[in-house]
């Protein structure tokens, strides 16, 4: 277990190990505040600056939520650092990359303040010349959430 975690990170030793995985929750991330500072910081990056992200007095006032919320694609962007705590599979590669997404939605928002973290789902395992194409089931949870704000089919290439 690392020392700052709660939860150990699940460590899978290499692609066959990994095979024998499919259709299982391989990992759950901790749970990670998403601080308004986050949001503000992803406004000005993106430049998404639409008051519902931004202004807590007019979110208050006229957003449904009662508050300012996390960019979906805040969420998702997590989603890296989310399967680095969850998940851990170890080998020889000589990269790991974003490959894209089959399907992302966006159910319920994260207000700011939130606690949520990420759950990995591993829906397959398929060969292709240079290594392996691993796709997840990611769903991110809002802490006392009754809908997760993300799920997503994300799919990452292993490079030998």
């Amino acid at each position: 277990m690392v020392p700052w975690r709660d939860m150990p990170t699940r460590v899978v030793n290499g692609i066959d190990e990994l095979r024998t995985l499919v259709g299982q929750e391989v990992g759950v991330s901790e749970w990670m505040t998403m601080e308004q500072s986050r949001i503000n910081a992803f406004a000005e990056t993106t430049e998404d600056r639409q008051w519902i992200h931004l202004d807590a007095a007019r979110a208050k006032a006229d957003s449904p939520y009662g508050a300012t919320i996390a960019h979906g694609f805040l969420t998702l962007s997590m989603l890296s650092e989310f399967s680095r705590e969850a998940v851990d599979v170890q080998g020889d590669f000589r990269m790991r990359i974003n490959y894209g997404l089959n399907r992302v939605r966006f159910p319920a928002p994260v207000p700011s303040g939130a606690r949520v973290r990420g759950r990995f789902l591993l829906a397959s395992v398929k060969d292709f010349d240079g290594g392996a194409e691993v796709t997840w089931k990611a769903t991110v949870e809002v802490e006392g959430g009754a809908k997760p704000p993300l799920v997503a089919e994300w799919v990452t290439r292993l490079y030998l």
